[in-house]
C-alpha cells in the first residue's frame, strides 16, 4: 500500500500543486525552446562550426532535462492531483526491490540516471570549454594545432560516457540503492534501502556525486585564475605600450596576444562556472545531509529545482553573450521570415 505524498510548503493543497505544475511546465518549455534554438544555430550557421561550438553538447544535455526529466515530474504531479491513489510505482512505505518480477517497472530507474548524467555532462563540458579558452589565451599561436575537431569530439564522447557511468555507479557498485519518485523534491532521486531503519554501510557512495562536481569546478576555477592572470598581464602591458612607458622592442607589442573574442569567451565561461556552482551547491548540501540521515523535505524541493533551472541559465549566460550566436539567431529568423524568391521579383 503506497503512502500518501507528504504535504510540503510548495505542494500542499490544490492551489499550490497547480502553481508547482505551472512552474514545471514553464521551465520545461523555456529549457526546450532555448536549447532547440541554440542547437539550430550551431547546425545552420558556419560561425559556430568550430571546436568551441561543438563543445555546446551542453545544450543537448540541458534539452534532455527539459524533454525527459521535467515532463515526468509534471505527469506524476498531475496524476496525483486527478486520481485518489498514487501510481503503482510511486514511493511507498516499504522500500521494495524493483528487481522483483512482481513489482511494477519503476520509471525513475531511467529518469534518475538521465538527470544525474546530464548534470555531470554539464560540469564536464564547462571544464572542457575552460581548457579550450585557456589554450587560446595562453598559447594563441598553437590554438589551431592543439584544439581540433577530432580531439574535441573525442573529449565530448568521453565526458558523456564517464558522466553516465558515474550516474549509474550507486546501482552498479552497490545493491543497497534504488531510485524512486521523491515526495519532497518531486523528482526521481537515489534512495538507500533501509535495514531496520538504519542506512546501509555504503550509503556514502552518493558522495561521489558532489566530489566529482566540485573537483571539476575546482579545476575550472584554477584554470580560470591562470587565464585571467594572463589576461591582466597582457592588459597592463598594452596600457603601458599605449602610454609610451614601455618599449615594444620593434615587435609591435605582445607577439602572443590573445584575441578579444577569446578574452570575452573566457570571462563568459567564468560567469557560467559561477552560475553552475551556485545552482549545484544546494544539491551538494542536501546529498551530504541525506547521507548522514537528514530528510530536509522543503529544502530538497528548492535544491533540485534550482539545479534544474540551470539548464535555462546556460543558454542565457553563455550563448546570448556570444556575438556569433546572436548573429546566428538573427540570420535564422531572417531566413524564416524572408519571402520566397519568386515573390521578390
Amino acid at each position: 500500500q503506497s503512502l500518501p505524498p507528504l504535504c510540503t510548503f510548495c505542494c500542499c493543497g490544490m492551489l499550490n500543486r497547480t502553481l508547482a505544475v505551472a512552474f514545471m511546465v514553464s521551465l520545461a518549455f523555456a529549457i526546450v525552446v532555448g536549447n532547440v534554438v541554440t542547437l539550430t544555430v550551431f547546425v545552420q550557421t558556419r560561425q559556430s562550426r568550430t571546436p568551441q561550438g561543438y563543445l555546446k553538447s551542453l545544450a543537448i544535455a540541458d534539452m534532455m532535462v527539459g524533454v525527459i526529466v521535467v515532463p515526468f515530474s509534471v505527469f506524476t504531479e498531475i496524476s496525483l492531483m486527478v486520481t485518489s491513489a498514487p501510481p503503482l510505482w510511486y514511493q511507498g512505505g516499504t522500500s521494495a526491490s524493483f528487481s522483483d518480477m512482481g513489482s511494477p517497472w519503476q520509471p525513475c530507474m531511467l529518469i534518475g540516471p538521465v538527470f544525474a548524467g546530464c548534470t555531470f555532462v554539464s560540469i564536464s563540458t564547462i571544464f572542457l570549454m575552460t581548457l579550450e579558452r585557456s589554450v587560446a589565451i595562453l598559447w594563441p599561436l598553437h590554438k589551431d594545432a592543439l584544439v581540433t575537431r577530432r580531439r574535441t569530439l573525442l573529449l565530448i564522447l568521453l565526458s558523456w560516457a564517464a558522466s553516465f557511468l558515474l550516474a549509474l555507479a550507486p546501482l552498479i557498485f552497490s545493491s543497497n540503492f534504488t531510485l524512486e519518485y521523491n515526495e519532497c523534491s518531486r523528482m526521481c532521486n537515489y534512495a538507500p534501502l533501509l535495514f531496520g531503519g538504519r542506512l546501509p554501510p555504503d550509503a556514502n557512495i552518493l558522495l561521489l556525486f558532489p566530489a566529482f562536481d566540485f573537483t571539476l569546478l575546482g579545476g575550472t576555477l584554477a584554470v580560470n585564475i591562470v587565464s585571467f592572470t594572463s589576461i591582466r598581464r597582457y592588459t597592463q602591458k598594452r596600457k603601458l605600450l599605449s602610454e609610451g612607458s614601455l618599449s615594444d622592442g620593434g615587435g609591435g607589442g605582445c607577439s602572443h596576444r590573445p584575441s578579444f573574442s577569446d578574452i570575452k569567451a573566457a570571462k563568459t565561461i567564468g560567469i557560467l562556472t559561477f552560475a553552475f556552482t551556485a545552482s549545484f551547491s544546494p544539491i551538494a548540501v542536501f546529498v551530504l545531509g541525506n547521507v548522514v540521515g537528514y530528510t530536509w523535505c522543503n529544502f530538497s524541493f528548492l535544491a533540485f529545482w534550482i539545479l534544474t533551472g540551470n539548464s535555462c541559465c546556460n543558454v542565457i549566460i553563455y550563448s546570448v553573450r556570444d556575438h556569433r550566436f546572436r548573429k546566428g539567431v538573427t540570420l535564422l529568423f531572417q531566413r524564416e521570415q524572408s519571402p520566397p524568391h519568386g515573390e521578390k521579383t
